[in-house]
C-alpha cells in the first residue's frame, strides 16, 4: 500500500505552466515532465509526453515483463514511441517547432523502483532522513562539472545551468537512462522539475520531507517553499511514500 501526492504550480513569476504530471496508482507508474519551447509548445510537449506514457501503460501490459531487462526494454520502447509523437507535432505545426520536454518516470514494482529520465527533472529516494538523488542531469554544466572543468560552487551559478543536451522531442533518437533502486517501507520517492530544487536547498526539502505528515500535504509545502524562494519556474512535484 503506497501514499501518494502531487502538486504542480505556475510559480511567482512565469505566465503558463510548462510542467505536466500524471500518476497511474493501478500501475504503479508516477511520471514528471517540463516541457521548454516557445508560445505553448513546452505545454504542448509535456502533456504530450505524459498522456502518451499513459496511454502506452495502459495499452501494453506491465506486467508481463519478468525481469529488470525487460521492464528496462519496456520503458526504452515507451519513451522512444513518445518521443516520435513530439517530434512529429514539431515538424507539423510551425507553432510547435523546436519543443521538446524532459521527463523521469518512476515504476515501483515489490520490493523495487525502476527509474527512466531523460533531461533534468530528477528522481530523489528519502530514507532514514537522508535524500539521495536517483538521477544525473542531462545539462550542459553537469557536463562541465564532471570533466572537472568547474567547481560545485561555479556550477550552482552558472548562466547556462538550464541549458540541457537531452530532452524528448529535441532529435528522432532519444538516449535515456535507466536506474533501479531498492525501497523499503517507509521510503519517500520523490519526482520533481527544476522549479523545486532549483530553489529550494537540500537540507529544507529534509527537513519537508522528514515531517510525519501526508502526502499531499507535503507537496504542498514543497512547492509553497520553492515559491517562497524565489518561485522563477514552474513547481512540480510527485511523491510516492511506499
Amino acid at each position: 500500500m503506497t501514499q501518494l501526492g502531487f502538486k504542480s504550480n505556475t510559480g511567482a513569476v512565469r505566465e503558463k505552466n510548462e510542467d505536466a504530471c500524471f500518476v497511474i496508482p493501478g500501475q504503479n507508474v508516477y511520471i514528471v515532465a517540463d516541457g521548454v519551447g516557445g508560445n505553448n509548445a513546452g505545454e504542448v510537449a509535456s502533456r504530450t509526453v505524459v498522456q502518451g506514457i499513459a496511454e502506452y501503460v495502459r495499452e501494453v501490459p506491465l506486467d508481463e515483463c519478468g525481469t529488470d531487462e525487460e521492464i528496462c526494454s519496456y520503458f526504452i520502447d515507451c519513451l522512444a514511441k513518445v518521443n516520435d509523437e513530439v517530434v512529429t507535432l514539431g515538424q507539423n505545426h510551425r507553432e510547435n517547432r523546436g519543443m521538446a520536454t524532459t521527463v523521469v518516470t518512476a515504476y515501483i514494482r515489490d520490493d523495487k523502483a525502476y527509474i527512466m529520465h531523460v533531461g533534468d527533472s530528477r528522481a530523489y529516494l528519502f530514507r532514514d532522513g537522508e535524500l539521495t538523488q536517483l538521477t544525473e542531469d542531462h545539462t550542459y554544466v553537469n557536463e562541465l562539472l564532471k570533466s572537472g572543468a568547474i567547481t560545485t560552487r561555479e556550477a550552482e551559478n552558472h548562466s547556462q545551468k538550464h541549458y540541457i543536451t537531452r530532452a524528448i522531442g529535441a532529435d528522432i533518437f532519444v538516449k535515456s537512462d535507466f536506474n533501479r533502486v531498492a525501497v523499503s517501507e517507509g521510503d519517500i520517492l520523490m519526482l520533481c522539475s527544476d522549479g523545486l530544487y532549483g530553489e529550494v536547498e537540500e537540507q529544507q526539502l529534509v527537513d519537508i520531507l522528514g515531517r510525519d505528515e501526508n502526502m499531499p500535504d507535503m507537496c504542498g509545502q514543497l512547492v509553497d517553499a520553492a515559491i517562497e524562494a524565489g518561485g522563477r519556474d514552474n513547481i512540480t512535484v510527485v511523491l510516492v511514500k511506499v
